[in-house]
């Protein structure tokens, strides 16, 4: 079940980085990233109030872990950037394939309080073929 989960993240991403790109070429990338976080805030306390949950702030927790809203800002802006630039396919192949570069470093060291997961060289083939075909899509 979780790997339909993240198909389904995928399909989503997709969805989202397209109508977002769509949404500031037509009203500016600052406007559209704002706009988009409004519809996400309303939206979250609409589930909020609707599944009777509360906002709890931990204080035991790294304050850099809070962080997170200004890293989806920025995802979001650099996204509206990037898909006006290139389009969705090459935006999308590039930013994932530094998510799978980041989280490899963050499994291999364990950093952030993850479990440690050490990187075998069988993964290499992967990454090359993602490159690989991420220089294909750059160059045509």
């Amino acid at each position: 079940m979780n790997n339909l989960y993240c198909l389904l993240i995928g399909i989503l991403i997709t969805l989202m980085t397209t109508f977002n790109g769509i949404l500031s070429e037509n009203i500016g990338n600052y406007t559209s990233t704002v706009i988009v976080h409004l519809v996400g805030l309303l939206s979250t306390i609409f589930v909020m109030l609707f599944s009777k949950r509360k906002i709890i702030f931990n204080k035991n927790i790294p304050l850099y872990l809070y962080s997170a809203g200004a890293i989806g800002v920025l995802t979001v802006l650099f996204n509206n950037i990037s898909f006006n630039a290139v389009g969705i396919s090459l935006t999308l192949s590039l930013g994932l394939l530094g998510q799978s570069l980041t989280s490899m470093i963050i499994d291999h060291y364990g950093l952030l309080g993850m479990k440690i997961n050490k990187f075998n060289k069988k993964k290499i083939l992967g990454f090359a073929l993602m490159t690989i075909g991420i220089i294909i899509m750059t160059i045509y």
